[in-house]
């Protein structure tokens, strides 16, 4: 699984997974006690709150003054693609085919015109370094009111964005050119993931043919990671997924290739080390040793190459075996103020984040850095700091789904389906 892969959403098509009373306070208990043993912070400060609430007044004036400064994109054709229970819509994505390129736009909220290093939000974003997303309860960086409106690129209303354009060459996929710059755009619509696909199946609907691109393009970035070893732990994408899976990664190399090459300045870089080869080998025959699983001779030399080939040939069932064995050899991706050492599970040279700020401090960072030109002194640090914080949230949701678990609930159902409190218990289904 990438670094950028979407987190799910709920089920379009069910209900809410029912709880009593007392089930929704054993939860509730559960949560105080892993945020005090993980420092991971719930309430926002009310000099926060307050901070927050005041940024999203006047911002209609204040888009209006801004326009001058900043690209204008309201007339290019722009919508959101994000699981049915998104709160907030922090990318879009706009695209055109020209003779021999595709001209593929991602537009990121602009978090940093709110959320700059003079406020008490960026110090409490500091503090958190990102979103936390346990089932059915989400630990927010930023204040929601400040991240749900203003920052959120919602149909119909003018936001700033940072935008990231590029040439894609129609042969080798390559960038022939990379613009980075602060731009004014407007969404024609907000997508679910079932309402894209619905659109790519009859592409003479409103955004059909603008999808039915985007996923050629994607479709074709996928294969060709996969081509060139990156590893593909999740193979059966929808094809909504694989569009905004795929574009978010072409956009995030792009700038941390800019940021890089054509500046060679220091950033919030993701670093991914890779297993030793003993380790690899350990992980490899015990995928060959599963039910119904095979690895093709030919991709033993690149194990990455392997693991993808064992994915796609096997059963559903083996599937989440598969992902264990790798998950247990593979060191942790880290946040480093220089790339060097690269991405070993994208293969990528050069990598790092930038198209989700509401939830990544990482990015936030990376989109200061870019517009203003300005790293902070403390960048060393601020790695260390993203890095540990994003272990702890990820171990708290791992802890937190044990103990789903241990009270008769599936993570899985109430991670994509949400819970309601119900106060009758014969109404409560304690396994979902």
């Amino acid at each position: 699984m990438s670094d950028d892969e979407p987190k799910p959403g709920s089920a379009e098509d069910q209900g809410p997974v029912r709880i009593d009373e007392e089930l929704a306070r054993h939860l509730a208990n559960k949560r105080e006690e892993l945020f005090e043993e993980f420092g991971i912070r719930d309430e926002f400060p009310a000099e926060v709150l307050a901070e927050a609430e005041a940024r999203t007044e006047g911002v209609e004036a204040e888009i209006d003054e801004a326009v001058a400064e900043r690209q204008d994109l309201r007339d290019l054709t722009t919508w959101t693609t994000d699981p049915v229970d998104a709160q907030d819509f922090d990318d879009a994505i706009s695209i055109r085919r020209e003779e021999d390129c595709y001209r593929l736009w991602v537009h990121i909220a602009d978090v940093t015109h709110y959320v700059t290093p003079d406020t008490a939000m960026w110090d409490e974003a500091v503090k958190r370094a990102n979103t936390v997303y346990l089932p059915a309860y989400t630990i927010h960086m930023l204040p929601p009111i400040l991240a749900e409106t203003v920052c959120s690129l919602v149909p119909n209303e003018d936001r700033l964005a940072h935008t990231v354009e590029m040439a894609i060459d129609d042969e080798t996929l390559s960038f022939e050119t990379i613009d980075i710059y602060k731009s004014v755009i407007r969404s024609d619509e907000r997508l679910t993931y079932k309402q894209c696909e619905e659109r790519l199946d009859d592409p003479s609907l409103p955004l059909g043919a603008e999808n039915e691109l985007a996923f050629e393009l994607a479709d074709r970035m996928h294969e060709q990671r996969k081509e060139d070893g990156s590893l593909v732990l999740n193979p059966r994408r929808d094809r909504a997924h694989t569009i905004i899976e795929e574009s978010m990664l072409k956009a995030n190399k792009a700038v941390t290739h800019t940021l890089m090459w054509d500046r060679g300045v220091e950033a919030m870089y993701r670093v991914h080390p890779q297993p030793t080869p003993d380790q690899w080998d350990k992980a490899l025959r015990e995928i060959q040793e599963l039910d119904s699983v095979s690895i093709p001779g030919s991709s033993w030399d690149d194990p990455r190459k392997a693991v993808n080939a064992a994915l796609e040939a096997a059963p559903d069932r083996q599937l989440n075996k598969i992902q264990r064995a790798v998950l247990r050899v593979m060191p942790r991706a880290k946040y480093m103020n220089d790339p060097f050492g690269g991405h070993h599970a994208l293969n990528f040279d050069i990598y790092g984040h930038f198209t989700s700020p509401i939830r990544r401090l990482s990015d936030t960072i990376n989109h200061w850095i870019v517009h203003e030109h300005d790293v902070p002194e403390t960048l060393l640090e601020l790695c260390d700091h993203a890095s540990d914080k994003q272990k702890d949230g990820e171990t708290a949701e791992r802890l937190y789904k044990q103990f789903l678990q241990e009270v008769g609930l599936d993570p899985y159902a109430v991670n994509n389906r949400g819970l309601e409190i119900v106060e009758d218990p014969d109404e409560a289904a304690h396994t979902a």
